[in-house]
């Protein structure tokens, strides 16, 4: 699976993990010098709170556009270390 914005891959890995409809890939297959920390955070009742980050290609910024659970509850232990996006990131099937 890879993730694309702005034509740039942002994350690429064969080991996503699918939650909710959303693919979740390992931490370190997300190139992080595309992501920017914001201080957004939202809670799931199941999966815990919520981190985000913008995502930032060539000078143009896509605000929380990639989120992760930094301590997911039991429930979702499976995300934990694992980086989830959305907000028109391509996540596609090589």
């Amino acid at each position: 699976m890879k993730a694309i914005w702005n034509g740039a891959v942002i994350a690429e890995s064969e080991n996503t993990v699918i939650v909710e409809g959303n693919h979740y890939f390992p931490k370190n297959a997300v190139k992080d010098d595309f992501l920017k920390s914001s201080s957004k955070t939202t809670i799931c009742p199941w999966k815990g709170t919520a981190h985000y980050y913008t995502i930032t290609v060539e000078g143009k910024e896509n605000p929380d556009a990639a989120w992760y659970y930094p301590t997911p509850k039991n429930e979702a232990a499976q995300i934990k270390d694992r980086i989830a996006f959305w907000r028109g990131v391509d996540v596609v099937s090589d």
